[in-house]
């Protein structure tokens, strides 16, 4: 999780450690009360204005962490607003600064169509109660001193799904929400976060079910040039996990059916997009619902190394780890047969890990269960080039053209032309974090940052194509459709 603000990753860290380590020691019923004092003991406060709102963020947290509602409301939606942390931004949306000079134009006045504006003893002043943020006042300062102060989760939202309640508390639209975790991120407040299910996970592999990881193509790069896929499949079965499976397998399975399908499209001239990001797919789903017939049909990744484990042994129990927050609401929200049980970001299982005393330990890079296009799925542009690939191992001699969509603000923009009838591309990538799923909100490292020691990691893979590997694998045999 990438963060300039190390105090809000502290905290969030700090809770998912006790409350896993309190799992894993069967203890969490019977001190769960006790976390918020354990992590704030007092009598100084650290990072608030006393220990009693700590201690109640503390509260909150912790229910989160064991995949409740934090104010304890009914709700489905996986992220969700920290009540008791959401108290600190300022209300007021437009803010006069000390740059104005109370001039006699008195522009901002006027301009002012609902009288939310009076002039005090040495500048402009903006009543909150009448004001309806339309902004003409600050268009109009000739001293461009009226500053719109809009709140990081609210300006980073690209579907306009966070408003305000009459206390300044942040409100989510869940029927707007794509749950992209984009304001979980931007929060310097740390007052939203999502739901967590390691509490779930923990009793399960407690309970001696076989439980599987399903570990994402973005993961290669986030820590370091050391830590390989090996490294992952050793410090999870350490963990108590049952197996580790490659979800760039999921990648290969995904692309070879979504060639097939948008080859078909393309001999009808009917546009297409893709699927595999569960907060393109929501957005799709929820602001564009006309054009749900335009996505593929095509499961996700994730769905389809969980239908493979799930076929070979329907007892088993898959969790996907990876960087991404939306991934929580597909599988969560279900309707999809045979999708994962549960999904974790990098910083909930490595909670898991803590609470088992296991670390990720560097090991050769001998591990591979996917082609080089399904380890790539995770980057922005990736999907369209395993999907190429798949046409040429078809000898499909079709040419598509396709809108690569780097970011939800981009995916939004296609989706309009698309509406209106001019998406001037046959098909469109949608990905809804810039830089693709290694840019999730979760991540560990930025993609920049990350992107040599990727390269390198997956410079060492073998040439192996995509139907090749699914041959290769036994999972060519998937059914990869959303339909029974």
């Amino acid at each position: 999780m990438v963060t300039n603000d190390a105090t809000v990753l502290r905290i969030k860290h700090d809770v998912m450690r006790e409350v896993a380590k309190l799992a894993w020691e069967g203890r969490l019923e019977e001190e769960r009360e006790q976390i918020p004092y354990k992590l704030i003991p007092g009598p100084q406060a650290q990072f608030r204005c006393c220990i009693y709102k700590e201690r109640e963020i503390i509260r909150q947290r912790v229910r989160l962490a064991e995949g409740l509602c934090p104010s304890g409301k009914d709700s489905v939606n996986i992220v969700q607003v920290i009540n008791a942390a959401c108290e600190e931004c300022p209300i007021a949306s437009y803010l006069v600064t000390d740059n104005c000079r109370k001039c006699m134009g008195k522009a901002c006045q006027g301009a002012c169509h609902f009288g939310a504006i009076t002039m005090g003893d040495t500048k402009a002043y903006i009543d909150p109660n009448k004001c309806k943020e339309c902004g003409k006042c600050a268009q109009s300062c000739p001293y461009s001193a009226i500053a719109h102060l809009e709140r990081p989760c609210k300006k980073v939202c690209p579907v306009d799904a966070i408003t305000y309640d009459e206390y300044g508390v942040c409100v989510i639209d869940e029927k707007k929400c794509i749950q992209c975790g984009a304001c979980i991120y931007s929060c310097p407040f740390g007052a939203v976060g999502s739901k967590s299910y390691i509490v779930d996970v923990i009793e399960h592999i407690k309970a001696g079910k076989k439980v599987v990881a399903m570990v994402a193509p973005a993961t290669e790069g986030q820590f370091g040039p050391e830590i390989t896929m090996a490294s992952w499949k050793t410090a999870l079965k350490k963990t108590g996990f049952a197996d580790m499976v490659e979800v760039g397998l999921g990648g290969d399975l995904t692309a070879a059916a979504e060639a097939a399908e948008w080859a078909e499209a393309y001999r009808e001239g009917k546009k297409m997009t893709t699927s595999c990001c569960p907060a393109f797919y929501n957005m799709v789903r929820l602001h564009f619902p006309v054009l749900m017939e335009n996505v593929s049909t095509t499961v996700s990744p994730m769905c389809g190394v969980s239908r493979l484990l799930k076929e070979r042994d329907p007892e088993t129990i898959t969790v996907f780890i990876g960087p991404c927050t939306a991934k929580k609401s597909e599988a969560a929200l279900g309707g999809v047969e045979g999708n994962a049980d549960y999904v974790l970001t990098y910083g909930e299982i490595r909670s898991i890990m803590y609470g088992k005393g296991i670390e990720l330990e560097p090991e050769e890079n001998s591990y591979q269960e996917s082609s080089v296009f399904g380890k790539r799925f995770g980057n922005s542009g990736g999907v369209t080039a395993a999907v190429l690939q798949c046409f040429k191992e078809m000898g499909e001699e079709a040419t598509p053209t396709v809108m690569r969509c780097n970011g939800a603000a981009e995916c939004k923009k296609a989706l309009l032309l698309m509406k209106v009838g001019r998406l001037p591309a046959d098909f469109i990538e949608g990905m809804a974090c810039v830089g693709g799923c290694v840019g999730g909100p979760g991540q560990n490292m930025t993609e920049t940052e990350a992107k040599k020691f990727r390269d390198a990691l997956i410079g060492q893979a073998d040439g192996r194509e995509v139907h090749e590997n699914l041959i290769m694998t036994g999972a060519d045999k998937v059914h990869m459709h959303r339909e029974a």
